[in-house]
């Protein structure tokens, strides 16, 4: 079981934003910006294009309401969809609140923020994602 899997199924834990049967998302730890989430499936799948389509379709579907939850507990112009997937051989979808292209600079600072923090983050997006 891969280091994603186990926050998925709460062996590790972390900060959920949003969860479903098939897909799980959480605050990144290093995040760009507040409201850095990542998006995962909870199945084992090294990369986002070899999932099938319809399983692609749900993922992006749960993605959007995730992005959606985002945006409205942290105003921004629009949230960014990344998808590197080099670091976790893990398929993962970043979504990162931004009012400009810097804000998506993965080789920028990260910002360093307190478990308060992270968890008052995590609870605007999960009353967002519920509504």
């Amino acid at each position: 079981m891969d280091i994603f899997s186990k926050i998925a199924a709460g062996e590790i834990p972390s900060y959920k934003c949003a969860e479903n049967d098939e897909f799980y998302a959480f605050l990144d730890i290093n995040p760009l910006v507040k409201g850095h989430t990542l998006v995962i499936p909870r199945r084992e799948v090294d990369y986002i294009f070899d999932m099938d389509d319809d399983e692609i379709g749900r993922y992006q579907q749960f993605a959007k309401r995730v992005a959606v939850a985002i945006k409205k507990a942290f105003p921004c112009r629009k949230v960014a969809q990344v998808v590197l997937g080099l670091e976790v051989a893990h398929a993962h979808i970043h979504l990162i609140p931004m009012q400009s292209e810097a804000d998506v600079d993965f080789r920028r600072e990260k910002l360093q923020l307190t478990e308060d923090e992270f968890k008052e983050i995590a609870s605007k997006i999960l009353e967002e994602f519920s509504k």
